[in-house]
C-alpha cells in the first residue's frame, strides 16, 4: 500500500469517500449508492471534486466527456443534478426537482426513499451518450 507524501493534494476519490463518512447517516448511504450507480452506468467515470471554498467543502461531481452529474448532500436532501438534465429523456420519472430551468435537473433523494436502480443507471447512460455526441 503506497503512503501519499505529505504534500500531495488528496484525490477526488479520496474526498468523496471521506464526505460519504463524515456524513454517517442515510445521507452517506444515499451518496454512496448513487456514486455506485454512476460507476456501474459507465466504468469509465471521472470523479471530480467542485467548488471548493471556506463556505463549502465542495461537490462530489462525476464526468465523462463533460460534466454527467453532481452528489450534492443537504440537511434534508441528497441532489443528483445533472448537468445537461433538460436535454435527456426520462421515462421513468426519476427528475424531481430543478424542472424550470432551460439545461439542468435534478433527481431529490429524501430519507427512506428508494432508488429505482435500473432507471438511474440508463439515465447516467443517457447523459453520457449525450456528452460523447457533443448536442446540447
Amino acid at each position: 500500500m503506497s503512503q501519499r507524501a505529505p504534500h500531495e493534494p488528496e484525490s477526488a476519490s479520496d474526498l468523496i469517500d471521506a464526505r460519504i463518512r463524515e456524513l454517517g447517516d442515510w445521507r452517506g448511504e444515499t451518496l454512496a449508492r448513487v456514486r455506485a450507480l454512476v460507476r456501474r452506468a459507465d466504468p469509465e467515470v471521472v470523479e471530480e471534486w467542485k467548488w471548493r471554498k471556506a463556505s463549502n467543502p465542495g461537490t462530489p461531481v462525476w464526468s465523462h466527456d463533460g460534466m454527467i452529474c453532481t452528489g450534492e448532500t443537504y440537511k434534508s436532501v441528497v441532489k443528483m443534478t445533472f448537468a445537461k438534465g433538460a436535454s435527456l429523456e426520462d421515462p421513468s420519472g426519476l427528475f424531481n426537482s430543478s424542472l424550470e430551468g432551460n439545461v439542468r435537473r435534478a433527481i431529490d433523494f429524501h430519507e427512506g426513499d428508494q432508488i429505482d436502480e435500473e432507471a438511474l443507471v440508463a439515465l447516467v447512460r443517457s447523459a453520457v451518450a449525450l456528452n460523447r455526441s457533443g448536442s446540447a
